[in-house]
């Protein structure tokens, strides 16, 4: 499989480069070439088929061309070591729930097949040489919350990669901070004075300065790079499979994604894209709107990011929007016109306040029992508003609610339980390097390392 950039400006590239350098020369994201039809026969098989298994078959398409067929198995059979169930909420309302993963967060899946699949290229001999940083690769990981404690635990103890785990200082929850802030070794937590946004501009930007590249290997494990969204297609498959052997047959399926960075919908559009069966897609906002403006008026207008309860989805300029533009436009092929109207033909939007994500909380968990997360009462709302009749409704709950336990308690009158994993983080102590936002502070420091 060969990848080209979504700024048409890069040389092509192989998924080896496409995976250490995760961003193209020309500062555009990489895209595959083909996104192959998976047959029929899967599709008559996958409700019976195990998670790993339809896994399998999905990275095949993906990857299959350039990792070696047994060793790629191993790596998705030790990257889903769990589940991700579906769960009713209401009568044809179901919960997919990402959180059961080591941090209890639906990125768990790309962080780890990542690190996996970056050290089969270091085992290969295929990634760098002692003249940067005496090979090692080092990944630099912007987060809003959620990304920065999977991929640390992801590559955590990963011989031959260090990472750099980038967030704003005061804009994650406590219980995320800690999940990558106590853990050493071969992770270093920077807390940045700024926002999200901020914290993306320095790791694009170190990308692109030549005198850092030639210093050190660089990559990211956002969702910038192929090998860290494209895995959470995974997922989706699964989630169909598993509403098809409740209902006892394919249904019509409407998929609604809590939307920040966009990696996680844009997963579930290439899903898509290889035949899953889905009807439509729902992409849920916070108050973060930016997309959900593109819908309405085929503008894109990215901003500043807006602090608000579901943190972890506060992006004002969402990196993978440029995928879901190169995705409907036919790499560019079809007018902006044509553009927005594939894409709102398949995507419907929301955007929801913090008053309205606090309603929600209270309203389902009042009529449920069902805790929402924040970011999860979005994708429940969006669903509730905007579900037909005959259609069977999928909401991504990303992460535990214990992970953001103060707002939860205080919205829900409760006291939810923190699993025991979450209670070994908060027992380590906080390491972090504080930054300035500024690049040539964080380049300065990178070339000391």
């Amino acid at each position: 499989m060969k990848y080209y950039s979504t700024n048409q400006k890069a040389p092509i590239a192989d998924l080896r480069k496409a995976v250490v350098k995760g961003l193209a020369e020309d500062r555009g994201l990489y895209m595959p070439e083909e996104i192959y039809k998976l047959p029929k026969a899967f599709f008559d098989d996958m409700p019976t088929m195990r998670f790993q298994n339809i896994a399998y078959n999905v990275a095949s398409q993906f990857f299959g061309d350039d990792v070696d067929p047994d060793c790629l198995q191993d790596l998705v059979y030790d990257t889903l070591q769990f589940d991700c169930p579906v769960v009713q909420v209401e009568d044809n309302i179901f919960s997919l729930e990402l959180f059961h993963g080591p941090t209890l967060a639906f990125k768990d899946v790309g962080a780890r097949f990542m690190a996996r699949l970056l050290q089969y290229f270091i085992n290969l001999g295929s990634v760098g040489g002692a003249a940067q940083s005496k090979g090692m690769v080092n990944v630099l990981v912007a987060t809003s919350g959620d990304t920065g404690s999977a991929v640390a635990n992801g590559f955590l103890g990963v011989e031959g990669i260090h990472v750099y785990v980038l967030y704003p200082k005061g804009k994650v929850s406590a219980i995320q901070e800690c999940q990558f802030t106590t853990l050493g070794r071969n992770i270093t937590a920077i807390e940045v004075d700024g926002v999200f946004d901020d914290c993306q501009r320095l790791v694009k930007s170190a990308f692109m300065d030549q005198q850092l590249c030639q210093h050190m290997m660089l990559t990211s494990a956002n969702s910038i790079n192929v090998a860290r969204f494209l895995p959470q297609a995974f997922y989706y498959f699964n989630a169909v499979a598993q509403i098809a052997r409740l209902k006892g047959g394919y249904q019509k399926v409407v998929m609604c994604v809590p939307s920040g960075n966009f990696g996680n919908i844009c997963a579930a559009l290439f899903g898509h894209q290889m035949g899953m069966p889905v009807e439509r897609f729902i992409a849920a906002n916070n108050s973060n709107d930016v997309f959900y403006n593109y819908l309405q008026t085929g503008r894109y207008e990215p901003k500043a990011s807006k602090q608000t309860l579901a943190n972890a989805m506060d992006v004002g300029d969402p990196s993978n929007f440029a995928r879901i533009i190169d995705l409907y436009s036919k790499a560019g092929q079809l007018s902006a016109e044509e553009t927005h109207q594939a894409i709102t033909s398949l995507i419907s939007g929301a955007t929801y306040s913090d008053e309205q994500i606090k309603e929600t909380m209270r309203q389902c968990y009042a009529d449920t029992k069902y805790i929402l997360d924040p970011h999860g009462a979005c994708g429940y709302r969006a669903l509730k508003e905007q579900l037909k009749p005959g259609e069977t409704g999928v909401f991504c709950e990303t992460a535990h609610p214990a992970k953001f336990k103060e707002k939860v308690d205080e919205i829900l009158g409760i006291d939810v339980q923190i699993p025991e994993r979450l209670a070994d983080f908060m027992r380590g102590k906080k390491q972090s390097v504080p930054m300035a936002n500024d690049f040539e502070t964080f380049k300065a420091y990178l070339l000391s390392q």
